[in-house]
């Protein structure tokens, strides 16, 4: 690792820390800081537009398409700076991060025009179709159908776990668009708008309350011809695109919200003298020293990014990163419980634990008493699957990367 910052990064970085201070709220630096639900509401209303304005969304992307063709390092002080003032740099996650790339990447220079200046203003909501109930982890046997009828795509079927389907404008959709080709050859990536007839979204309530994953269901549901993205039957790979930007490109910031659920839980065992536990005390370290890791890799594959190098140990911890950081943060949850104690689970006494970087929802629904630590416990039991499941995950790096035989398949 030999990673230094230029000049020109740490001036920036001076511009960015003037305007957080200059944009985010009266008092938003001050110890013990808080907003009301309504200037929360409010807040959240106004940031895209300030972002946008700032030209903060997607400031990395090429400035013929809006952004404004950061360096690797100035993006990376940008996400530091962001994350350090604890401010929300995007103005919708499957935008900025997910789709915006792809079309970076894959699009024709039409649906660059049509889709990328409402993902850079954050006027354009968008949710991810790929998952069904029987193609989870193994997504290429999926069955959603989409047929060429004129000018348009006509499309059936069912998809599940669609976080802010409820809430979008457009959905990034695979489909099966050539029934008799081998599973991953046969399937196209379709951008697919969402207030029309034939398309039903049904909140999944969870056990906190919240209903932010979704089923939706397409039944005779359209979409133009063009609206396809890396061409027809190209879509397994241009998922896969897709997949690698979800999983992650900050890094030298990811490891910060796990530093912090740390601290939280040194001064919670502190308070109610788990500290004195020498088990406890074990797993705390255990913790503290994974994240350092995290930290220390994320530098490592910023610095083979920067000088262009690709050695197989980088490699390797790019493709292990995402098994890393979600199992030790379920295992770290496990921890959190076992420090507030068996009550912390309970609705009516569980403890409120402060703001948990973890915690994934602000507001539940019908008055469902869990604190932000059990929202966090909750959200983490998940951190294993979404993205890929961690074996799925390790079937890649075994096979891909490091490349060990194949399983047997099934006949």
């Amino acid at each position: 690792m030999d990673l230094t910052y230029p000049a020109d990064a740490e001036t920036f970085r001076t511009e960015i820390r003037q305007w957080l201070v200059d944009n985010l709220p009266t008092g938003w630096f001050d110890e013990g800081f808080e907003m009301t639900e309504e200037q929360r509401a409010e807040f959240n209303r106004s940031w895209p537009t300030k972002l946008f304005e700032g030209g903060w969304i997607c400031a990395t992307w090429p400035s013929e398409y809006g952004g404004k063709g950061l360096t690797t390092m100035q993006g990376v002080v940008l996400a530091e700076e962001f994350a350090r003032a604890r401010a929300p740099m995007r103005g919708d996650f499957f935008g900025d991060t997910l789709v915006g790339p792809t079309l970076l990447q894959y699009g024709t220079e039409e649906q660059k025009r049509e889709f990328l200046p409402g993902i850079l203003q954050g006027k354009t909501r968008w949710c991810q179709g790929f998952s069904e109930p029987d193609s989870g982890s193994d997504l290429a046997s999926l069955m959603t159908s989409a047929v060429l009828d004129g000018d348009e795509w006509v499309i059936n079927g069912q998809k599940v776990w669609t976080t802010q389907g409820h809430h979008a404008d457009y959905c990034f959709l695979l489909t099966r668009t050539d029934p008799d080709a081998p599973k991953h050859k046969g399937i196209s990536y379709l951008l697919v708008p969402m207030d029309q007839p034939g398309v039903e979204v049904r909140g999944i309530t969870q056990p906190d309350g919240t209903a932010e994953f979704c089923e939706v269901f397409f039944s005779d549901a359209r979409c133009p011809a063009d609206n396809v993205v890396g061409g027809v039957n190209n879509g397994w790979k241009v998922a896969n695109s897709t997949l690698a930007f979800e999983r992650g490109q900050s890094a030298t910031t990811g490891y910060r919200r796990f530093e912090e659920e740390y601290r939280l839980m040194v001064e919670a065992a502190t308070a109610n003298g788990m500290i004195h536990d020498p088990l406890i005390r074990q797993r705390l370290m255990q913790y503290y020293s994974k994240i350092q890791i995290l930290r220390i890799n994320g530098l490592r594959n910023l610095t083979s990014a920067v000088q262009g190098t690709k050695d197989m140990a980088v490699v390797v911890l790019g493709a292990t990163n995402k098994m890393f950081w979600s199992e030790m943060h379920k295992s770290a949850m496990e921890l959190a419980l076992d420090i507030f104690g068996a009550h912390s689970m309970l609705i009516d006494t569980g403890v409120e634990s402060g703001s948990w970087p973890g915690a994934q929802r602000e507001k539940r629904r019908d008055g469902y008493p869990v604190s932000s630590m059990m929202s966090a416990f909750f959200f983490s039991r998940s951190e294993t699957i979404w993205g890929g499941t961690s074996q799925i995950q390790r079937n890649i790096v075994g096979e891909r990367v490091l490349g060990l035989p194949r399983e047997p398949r099934p006949e």
